[in-house]
């Protein structure tokens, strides 16, 4: 089973213990070497004035990640921030946030700007928490000019500077909702392995 969400649904969410202590919330997702995949998130304490915490949790240690909270077994699950952050830089990580990048196709079409980030979770410990989409500003390109579509990515992604490049396919499988997206992630997928 698999659910698709929006990385900002995924901020301010609280981490919450099996024995139901509420012991810190999500404040930055931070992606794994090559952007491909979440890695982990650094954390924030809960209150109107707590700050960062100097400890992380890496996806490898959450339980489940629920439209409410974000479960891990105790507070041993969490670990030092740098391990997290050293984990994600190692083999040359994503290098940082992609809000407001521009999306072109290997064409050179703009497709828009980046607003959002999708995200694919699948089963519990040991599952995948992978990037499959952006929500994007469309521009001209797409017919929708000003308008928030989702634009479905390939396994792998590529990154320069403030640019994020995509299969020119990519146009034809774009979706206006997160209902039917994960059949359009897969079938733009299945259309790029068939023509590699």
């Amino acid at each position: 089973m698999s659910k698709l969400m929006r990385t900002s649904e995924i901020t301010k969410r609280p981490v919450v213990t099996f024995a139901g202590d509420d012991v810190a919330q999500i404040k930055d997702i931070v992606y794994s070497a090559g952007g491909g995949a979440v890695g982990g998130f650094t954390l924030a304490g809960r209150g109107l004035f707590a700050g960062p915490l100097k400890q992380s949790l890496s996806w490898s240690s959450v339980a489940a990640l629920g439209p409410d909270a974000v479960m891990i077994r105790d507070e041993n699950s969490l670990e030092a921030a740098e391990a997290v952050l050293d984990a994600s830089a190692a083999g040359g990580g994503s290098g940082g946030n992609v809000l407001g990048s521009q999306v072109l196709t290997d064409t050179g079409v703009d497709l828009g700007k980046v607003v959002d980030v999708v995200l694919e979770v699948t089963g519990e410990y040991g599952g995948q928490c992978d990037v499959v989409g952006y929500e994007v500003e469309a521009s001209e390109a797409l017919g929708t000019r000003g308008q928030k579509v989702l634009i479905p990515l390939p396994d792998t992604i590529a990154a320069s500077g403030q640019h994020l490049m995509v299969p020119a396919s990519a146009k034809d499988f774009v979706g206006h909702d997160l209902a039917g997206f994960g059949a359009a992630v897969t079938d733009f997928r299945a259309q790029l392995g068939r023509t590699s």
